[in-house]
């Protein structure tokens, strides 16, 4: 039997309120609530090929869709995401009284483990930045913007949203607009502060469009950068420079946090510089922390520097 067109238009009303409510009371980001919407359009195709209506669908019904991201090679990490948005949208559902019964509630995600993000070392760093063609007209902004990313943790968002008006660079802050519309100040260093007002003398000599006037970092038609475009630059840089990492603008964001933390910075100042709601999400840089320190006593302790001692002495031990 084929949806008729009433109950279509039923489904549509219902995720376009559910929308509404990523945005109003969760307080998501736009990127968040488009993978959430874009997850959700899976799920409903799913349901039109089997005929099933959005508002009776059943646990079964959800398993079988997870089983076919599975065959079709989804990785775990993506299946998991997917789910979360799914099991997202069915509670939504129930607080709305448009079902009774949750069939997310015992869907259980992939087991995908712990993935310590990609690090880059402040030599590296130093590298791509070093990479950066100052000859070319876009070379002193790619340098602002990489110092910036490093010395900020900005996520890539943050950073195309940011503004001539939030620089505060007597005091050495940027304000930042973070993820459901919050700001936070954030401390700028000085190196990212020279790179910012010399890249400024070349945006002076700009056409600038007009909505696009008080963004800091502008693409060459006077324009607001896109994220595609950040991740392009640095992708090429790594290139230039030799870096073999997968890399992209959060791991800026990654060695910002990972390099203070092992410069001794707090957990909670660097959970405030991120803009992380929960310290949970912070602690993610102190298992990072963990190996280093962990690499560290193996190669300093006076006991382990003993038995290599030895070790090296006599090889039959």
């Amino acid at each position: 039997m084929i949806l008729d067109r009433k109950k279509q238009e039923k489904e549509k009303e219902i995720i376009k309120k559910y929308l509404q409510y990523l945005k109003l009371e969760k307080s998501l980001s736009i990127n968040t609530i488009e993978a959430y919407n874009s997850d959700l359009e899976k799920l409903i195709t799913f349901l039109s090929n089997e005929q099933i209506e959005l508002l009776q669908t059943t646990s079964e019904d959800l398993e079988r869709f997870i089983a076919g991201l599975h065959d079709i090679g989804i990785h775990p990490r993506s299946q998991a995401r997917i789910i979360s948005g799914i099991k997202s949208f069915f509670h939504f559902l129930i607080m709305e009284d448009a079902i009774e019964v949750d069939p997310g509630e015992l869907i259980e995600g992939p087991k995908i483990g712990f993935k310590l993000p990609e690090v880059l070392s402040i030599e590296e760093i130093d590298a791509i930045i070093a990479a950066i063609d100052l000859s070319k007209n876009e070379g002193q902004r790619n340098r602002a913007i990489l110092e910036t990313l490093y010395s900020c943790g900005l996520r890539v968002s943050e950073l195309i949203t940011l503004k001539l008006s939030s620089l505060y660079l007597k005091e050495e802050f940027i304000k930042v607009d973070g993820k459901g519309g919050k700001q936070r100040l954030v401390p700028i260093s000085p190196k990212a502060i020279k790179e910012i007002k010399l890249y400024l003398l070349d945006r002076n000599n700009q056409n600038i469009k007009k909505e696009a006037e008080d963004y800091l970092f502008l693409n060459r038609r006077g324009g607001q950068l896109s994220r595609i475009m950040i991740f392009h630059i640095i992708k090429e840089l790594a290139v230039i420079s030799g870096i073999k990492k997968s890399i992209s603008p959060h791991t800026f964001r990654h060695s910002f946090a990972t390099h203070l933390l092992e410069g001794g910075a707090n957990l909670r100042a660097i959970q405030e510089m991120l803009g992380h709601e929960s310290i949970t999400t912070t602690e993610i840089y102190t298992h990072i922390d963990r190996n280093m320190l962990r690499s560290e006593i193996i190669e300093h302790h006076p006991r382990n520097i003993k038995y290599r001692e030895e070790k090296k002495n006599h090889p039959e031990l």
